[in-house]
């Protein structure tokens, strides 16, 4: 009797809904392992879960966990581009040493290339983009195997790269290209790739009044924070919704002055990316707060206790584009993809730089990399994508450095990459921090033939196909079922 008043009471809608329930949630129960189900109705339950609300206090916003694709995504690409891309001599500070530091060279440079030019915001006019595609670079950065990317919307000079009414030299929409170049990109990486899109940004600009007047003051003012941070910083986020905010230039100002708490509250509480942006630790208090710890050009040789990303630059001498520099000044492709690997294998990020022209043209040398290493990622991407570091990062015997990850039936399956490639005289690899089971397995990705191995008393040995053979250039994964470390 009281099922059948249960039933009278409940409409017939809502019998549906809970008898639905009722079935997903056996669904899950049953089979939610081997389909993924358990992981989706773990993001409906999220979804409905009221937003955690932050309070602009370390303490507070310091609780916010990673958003998973960003740890999963291991590979992105970095882009400096602004007024610096038209001189494109020396550096991305260009404007600061010729205008404050009076670098002989680049006195020289302008004498000679640009006898024209008075003042720094003189190269506005130049800077056209008139060769920049959006969908071009978009399809680029999908075939470099990078999950997402990230523009400078402002660099320390202080020109930006979206119509913002605050710049103090003004910006490419008002200027120059009169092309929303920010909106250009986000819109093309949104309708032609998977890819998550990040902006950098300048906290502070090297000449702007209200600036110079703050820290002037020992930042005890903050009118440039009012009248030009906080407002860009909104308008990027609200017009873009970028899942990354890199940040820079917060030397000198503390956390306080650059009011950081009070914005992440805003932005991990109430922003339309709430979910799913990441911001780096450039807030006044480096390798302290926010989502992971930035490093530039570091080789990684342990894990951090922290999320890390490792930003490096292809041409070794400048993170912009410079026309000075020759082959000797770009790293080697498997150099690039050695760090990479390494990154990865000690639980960090890698995120690449490459340096476009003021016409918005990609250098050759840049666009081969990124190619390069997509198809070497088409071949050995399950050794880096939503991989975990291993008990072990680099082997104790041999060049090689581990990866590993679970699979859905509950086994961790390690890579072991190689970065050099032994002796000729060597066919032999052998890998010193394994050890073999009665029934571990072993193949070379990308390679049809089965690889030879045997156990001994110092871990594994692998014979090596001939180079012949090999499915790639450099960086050979090797796939270790069940061994131990």
């Amino acid at each position: 009797m009281r099922w059948i008043s249960f039933f009278k009471m409940v409409s017939r809608d809502k019998f549906r809904l809970i008898l639905c329930c009722i079935l997903l949630l056996l669904l899950v129960l049953l089979f939610g392992k081997h389909l993924g189900l358990h992981k989706r109705l773990s993001v409906i339950v999220t979804t409905l879960q009221p937003p955690k609300q932050y309070k602009p206090t370390w303490e507070s916003v310091d609780t916010r966990p990673l958003p998973d694709w960003y740890d999963n995504a291991k590979f992105g690409i970095f882009l400096h581009w602004g007024l610096y891309s038209v001189p494109a001599f020396g550096s991305e500070w260009f404007w600061y040493n010729w205008e404050t530091k009076k670098d002989p060279a680049i006195v020289d440079y302008m004498k000679k290339n640009y006898p024209q030019i008075k003042e720094y915001k003189d190269f506005i006019a130049l800077f056209t983009a008139e060769k920049f595609n959006a969908d071009y670079w978009a399809e680029l950065f999908q075939a470099s195997g990078a999950r997402y990317v990230v523009l400078t919307s402002k660099h320390h000079e202080g020109w930006t790269l979206w119509g913002s009414k605050q710049s103090s030299i003004g910006n490419s929409v008002d200027s120059g290209p009169h092309r929303d170049l920010v909106g250009e990109l986000a819109a093309s990486i949104a309708k032609k790739t998977d890819l998550h899109f990040g902006l950098y940004y300048s906290l502070l600009e090297w000449y702007n009044p209200l600036y110079l007047s703050d820290k002037a003051s020992n930042f005890e003012k903050n009118d440039y924070i009012k009248n030009v941070v906080t407002p860009q910083l909104n308008e990027l986020i609200v017009s873009y919704k970028p899942d990354v905010l890199w940040l820079d230039g917060d030397w000198g100002g503390s956390d306080k002055y650059w009011n950081a708490t009070n914005f992440l509250a805003w932005l991990y509480s109430e922003s339309s990316v709430k979910d799913t942006i990441v911001t780096n630790d450039r807030w006044g208090e480096r390798s302290k707060h926010g989502d992971y710890i930035t490093k530039l050009q570091k080789s990684a040789d342990k894990v951090n206790d922290r999320k890390w990303e490792n930003a490096i630059t292809i041409d070794k001498k400048s993170w912009g584009y410079r026309r000075e520099a020759n082959k000797d000044d770009f790293r080697k492709l498997e150099d690039v993809i050695s760090s990479l690997v390494r990154t990865v294998s000690c639980g960090g990020n890698f995120l690449l730089n490459i340096g476009p022209s003021h016409e918005g043209l990609i250098h050759p040398v840049f666009d081969g990399h990124l190619r390069e290493i997509g198809s070497w990622l088409k071949i050995n991407g399950e050794a880096i994508y939503n991989t975990k570091p291993w008990k072990h990062q680099k082997d104790k015997t041999s060049s090689v450095w581990y990866t590993s990850r679970s699979k859905y039936s509950g086994i961790t399956v390690v890579y072991a990459i190689l970065l050099e490639w032994p002796t000729l005289e060597s066919s032999q690899l052998q890998l010193g921090s394994v050890k073999k089971t009665d029934t571990t397995s072993i193949e070379m990705l990308g390679l049809e033939k089965d690889i030879q191995w045997q156990g001994n008393e110092n871990g594994i040995s692998i014979t090596l196909p001939l180079q012949a053979e090999l499915p790639c250039r450099y960086a050979w994964v090797f796939q270790l079922r069940k061994v131990v470390g």
